[in-house]
């Protein structure tokens, strides 16, 4: 019976502890995966599977290892801003695969990246004609960034000279049915005026599940009842 609550004791140590590095390391570490956050990842995930399950090791150790590590991979990132030249040998940098319209075969072959991941790569953007592509960047994450060539582009309002309408950013009113008081007094808004809108539309506040100012201050509202009759896709 100790054994489990031991088990137990140190997955939730390592769980909170991998929480407190996530959060200490920043958020760039879970939505940018350069090299360095590649090792960490990687290094971190197995001293804390060990914390947890490997009785044979001390808890204290593992801890230490976890909090040396995560030290270590803090001061290389806080290196990595310092210094341009070791930022790219810590987090790596860019390569370009297409320019000017050409592939790059040289660099493609450096860093071992095949024509067909290329072109699987751009399918998934939305591109089934390599003629299309003007520049190709690989990123230090691994994702690719695209420039069309001109006649490819898609035009904006600034192209068509169209007015360009004021836009704020988006305001949630309404999560899960509970009125968000924080968001109402920030933005100059009151339940009072809620109410008006919904009555407006024939509703009331008792059955809104989500509503949204949006970026034109329009609002939109998502009832309990979605009344559609032949639903695409039901769990």
């Amino acid at each position: 019976m100790n054994t489990y609550v031991d088990v137990l004791c140190r997955s939730v140590i390592a769980i909170l502890l991998l929480l407190l590095i996530a959060k200490l390391l920043g958020k760039q570490t879970v939505s940018n995966m350069t090299f360095l956050d590649f090792v960490t990842g990687i290094t971190l995930g197995s001293i804390a599977g060990n914390l947890a399950f490997n009785l044979k090791i001390k808890a204290v150790y593992m801890v230490l290892a976890l909090v040396f590590a995560a030290g270590t991979s803090f001061l290389l990132s806080v290196v990595a801003l310092k210094s341009r030249r070791l930022r790219k040998w810590i987090s790596g940098s860019p390569t370009v695969l297409v320019e000017g319209g050409r592939i790059l075969e040289a660099n493609m072959r450096k860093i071992r990246y095949s024509l067909d991941s290329l072109d699987q790569a751009l399918r998934e953007q939305g591109i089934f004609d390599i003629g299309e592509v003007d520049y190709v960047v690989l990123e230090d994450n691994g994702t690719l960034s695209v420039l069309k060539k001109g006649e490819f582009q898609v035009a904006v309002k600034k192209d068509l000279k169209l007015k360009v309408k004021p836009q704020s950013f988006p305001v949630e009113l309404v999560m899960d049915g509970a009125l968000l008081d924080g968001n109402f007094e920030a933005n100059g808004l009151t339940r009072e005026w809620l109410e008006r809108e919904l009555d407006r539309r024939g509703k009331r506040l008792e059955d809104v599940f989500y509503a949204v100012r949006g970026t034109h201050g329009q609002l939109f509202v998502d009832g309990y009842e979605d009344r559609v009759r032949r639903p695409v896709d039901k769990e």
